[in-house]
């Protein structure tokens, strides 16, 4: 798994390119959860991840919960019909903005 962080006006882009597992659940947070500050803008482009576990999950939901407590707009981007289908029936996907691309996301900040 592979993740890269960009910056385009003031909006955080952190790219995922892999499967989000119990292996990499704790490198996903240990690099997104320092980007949630006081209102920050986070889209998390997930085009590239065909998996996701429960900790997966559980990473999610935790930056959900970061991201509420300060305030910060956190966007998802490009999922996969399965994991949309994971998250919808945990109820998961009702915490999130979910967009097609990029650019619809930083329309909707």
């Amino acid at each position: 798994m592979e993740i890269n962080i960009s910056a385009i006006d003031n909006v955080q882009i952190v790219t995922i390119d892999g499967e989000i597992d119990s292996s990499v659940a704790s490198q996903v947070t240990e690099t997104i959860i320092p980007l949630v500050t006081e209102e920050a803008k986070i889209i998390i482009d997930m085009t590239q991840v065909a998996y996701m576990s429960s900790a997966g999950l559980r990473t999610l939901l935790s930056m959900h919960r970061q991201a509420t407590a300060k305030e910060a707009h956190l966007i998802l981007v490009g999922l996969s019909e399965e994991i949309k289908d994971t998250m919808s029936v945990t109820g998961f996907l009702n915490f999130f903005t979910v967009c097609t691309s990029v650019e619809e996301a930083k329309k909707q900040l």
